[in-house]
This record gives structure tokens, C-alpha cells and sequence, in this order.
């Protein structure tokens, strides 16, 4: 199963966006301090997301990222064919050249194992995800975590100041 970090940080950046945008724009910086997951790396994904037209950029002060639709309509298929994984189970991408440029025993095995993994996450809306009571623990705590960083920060600063 080929499912790589590209993937599963999209989908996870857009649980993220989807559950904190419903206030105001998410800026990136947040959802990688929340997320753990890399400014850079996360800017990449945003791209193509764009790109998809999944995510808009609202500019100014006050600015992020929100949906493009609603939650309940982004699938997490979809999110993942956007930032271009591939949800296959086969080792040869479904080429059927597997062994000496032909299928092997176990191809269709696969192949079938890759269509229901990926009709599985097309049945699975961020809407979905984000009314349950565990994503919605999970997302108020790692918000909760990130502001006392932030303010352990600030306390810091203001010491090295007085200092």
C-alpha cells in the first residue's frame, strides 16, 4: 500500500482547515505548528490544493486559508488524487507488468484491494470527520498545546528583554 507522508499530511492539513476555518482563515504556520508538519513542506501541499480548488488564500490582515466548498463535499479520495498520491496496493501502479513485464498471480488480488481502498475514501467527506467527538478532542487539545507554547514564548521574550 502506497499511501507516503504527501497524502496523509494533505488530508490531515485539511482536517485541520476544516475544523479551525469555520471561525476565520487558517494561516499555514498554524496548522504546521499543530499539525507538526513542515511551513515548506506544507506550502507545496497548499499549492496543489489550490490548484484543485479545494483551498482559497484570503489576503490581509486576518488572512489564511478556508474551503472552497463545503466540508461534507471534499471527500478524502479526493484530496489525495489533488496533491497527485496514488492509492494503490499493486507493486507495479497497476500496470499489470508486475513479473517480466507481465501481470503476476496476485495482480487482480490487488488491484481489487486498491479500488476498495480508494472507494472507502471517497465515501469519507471532512465533514464527516470533523463532527466526530474524537477529532474534535484531538483538534481542541492540539490547539490548546500550541497557544501555551505560544505564550511560554512570549514569556521568554519578555524575560530575555528585562534581562
Amino acid at each position: 500500500m502506497r499511501l507516503t507522508t504527501k497524502g496523509r499530511y494533505a488530508v490531515t492539513a485539511m482536517l485541520d482547515l476544516a475544523f479551525h476555518s469555520q471561525i476565520k482563515p487558517v494561516t499555514l504556520t498554524e496548522i504546521a505548528a499543530r499539525q507538526t508538519i513542515s511551513l515548506s513542506y506544507l506550502e507545496q501541499l497548499f499549492a496543489r490544493l489550490r490548484r484543485a480548488g479545494m483551498v482559497k488564500g484570503v489576503r490581509g490582515p486576518g488572512g489564511g486559508y478556508t474551503l472552497c466548498g463545503e466540508a461534507g463535499e471534499i471527500n478524502i479520495a479526493d484530496i489525495i488524487a489533488a496533491v497527485d498520491e496514488q492509492v494503490d496496493a499493486t507493486k507495479c501502479g497497476g500496470e499489470a507488468n508486475c513479473q517480466k513485464h507481465q501481470a503476476c498471480l496476485t495482480h487482480d488480488l490487488w488491484v481489487g484491494l486498491s479500488d476498495q481502498i480508494r472507494e472507502y475514501l471517497k465515501s469519507i467527506t471532512l465533514g464527516e470527520l470533523i463532527e466526530k467527538h474524537h477529532v474534535k478532542e484531538v483538534a481542541q487539545r492540539q490547539a490548546e498545546d500550541v497557544q501555551h507554547i505560544i505564550e511560554l514564548h512570549r514569556i521568554n521574550e519578555v524575560n530575555a528583554e528585562l534581562a
